[in-house]
């Protein structure tokens, strides 16, 4: 009977464990909702931007990929904090710096203080994700990774849901400056649950009992020799696409053009962005719970990134409104694979470089899509006289994920997975 008693209450505090660990990944995952509403907006404030400033296609390519270059170029420091310091310390600290160019945004005097206030914005949000990837391999079980980081996603991902229809009346009906003064509350109000709610259980989580303490410079070090590891470029070559793919798409082309081939309003463009983020919610979710392990994600990784440069092709080819916007929405349901790759990161590396491991792939995710975001900017603007300068826009991505995936099958894997 005591045994009995010893295992039903061993199991109350397993589950009750479990329960609060739920709780306090939703609280970080709200920071992750914010950082995907601010890279997200330029979709639907390119028009105003346009406007206001005379932007070129190129300078609104600056515009968009100044959160994201600052956002990558931070993940090596942050997915160092998250291990030297842990996750709560780590996001409570950077955070506030979202708000403050959030609000420096609705201040911006001129184009260069908005670009200045993007990358404010970018350091801030840098850890949102990354948190959140980090805390769940910490604190659930590994094979529950994939279906709980695609989980994560998706509940991030409702903060694309406000950088569409919403931010699309918001601006129509005030201004620009009032979708950021709106976006500023929410990320206090995310910095409030998260200093609230989420409390860890011990500064490091995969720390050894009596271990010595890393150093600052033994952190670097271990950091830069995760770049010795040969399968770690087939990994940034492959992240540095993906991702980048379906937030130039979502993030910053999507209302320019519908807008310019189709002459749809503003809120219409929003309604096809709100959708494709509803779409997007399931992504994750559905690529979770069918991860099919590490001995074949590698081959649907490559298969899943093929798919998606098909519907960028299709994208540039045109056609009438609805296959386009059917185009689009594939786009955002098939990039739910992209948790796998996060799957991938998490098997391809011993535990205690979790944190790092992430980071180098957060950050080539990031500069992916600032990089991306340029780009094609650049591409827009030097096809500004032909006809129809989205073609070659979505034909430049489709090429780019077409060799994301050739380099990410012929460059070595992990000796785990390596087949």
């Amino acid at each position: 009977m005591p045994d009995a008693l010893s295992t039903r209450t061993s199991g109350r505090s397993a589950a009750q464990d479990e329960r609060t660990a739920l709780w306090m990944l939703i609280a970080l995952t709200s920071g992750f909702a914010l950082s995907n509403a601010f890279r997200t907006v330029a979709a639907i404030m390119a028009p105003p931007l346009q406007a206001e400033y005379a932007l070129s296609p190129q300078g609104l390519g600056v515009f968009a990929g100044a959160f994201h270059f600052a956002f990558g170029a931070m993940q090596v420091f942050m997915g160092i904090g998250i291990d030297l310091y842990g996750v709560r310390r780590t996001i409570l600290t950077a955070f506030p710096l979202a708000i403050a160019g959030a609000v420096l945004s609705v201040l911006a005097p001129g184009f260069g203080w908005l670009v200045a206030a993007q990358v404010l914005i970018g350091v801030g949000c840098a850890p949102a994700f990354l948190v959140c990837t980090v805390f769940i391999a910490r604190h659930f079980a590994p094979q529950r990774f994939a279906s709980m980081s695609g989980a994560a996603m998706s509940v991030g991902a409702l903060g694309m849901l406000f950088t569409g229809t919403p931010l699309a009346w918001l601006v129509e009906q005030w201004s620009w400056r009032g979708g950021f003064a709106v976006l500023a509350a929410l990320a206090l109000a995310a910095w409030l649950w998260i200093w609230r709610g989420v409390h860890e259980p011990a500064l490091l989580a995969q720390a050894q009992p009596g271990a010595p303490r890393e150093s600052l410079r033994q952190a670097v070090g271990r950091f830069a020799s995760l770049f010795a590891l040969r399968h770690t470029w087939g990994i940034v070559a492959l992240g540095a696409v993906t991702y980048a793919a379906l937030i130039s798409l979502r993030g910053l082309w999507l209302g320019p053009m519908l807008i310019a081939r189709h002459d749809w309003s503003l809120v219409a463009s929003g309604n096809v962005a709100v959708a494709l983020s509803v779409v997007a919610l399931a992504g994750p979710v559905l690529f979770g719970r069918i991860d099919p392990g590490p001995a074949r994600r590698r081959r649907w990784l490559v298969a899943c990134t093929l798919g998606m440069a098909a519907l960028f092709g299709l994208l540039a080819w045109g056609g009438p409104p609805w296959l386009e916007v059917t185009a689009m929405l594939a786009v955002g349901l098939l990039s739910g694979f992209i948790v796998l790759q996060y799957a991938d990161v998490r098997a391809a590396y011993p535990a205690d470089l979790t944190g790092r491991a992430m980071a180098v792939f957060t950050m080539a995710m990031f500069l992916g899509v600032a990089a991306m975001q340029w780009f094609t900017g650049l591409v827009a603007s030097l096809a500004s006289g032909a006809s129809d300068p989205f073609m070659l826009v979505m034909a430049a991505i489709a090429a780019l994920l077409a060799l994301a995936a050739a380099a990410f099958a012929w460059l070595p894997g992990p000796p785990a997975q390596a087949s």
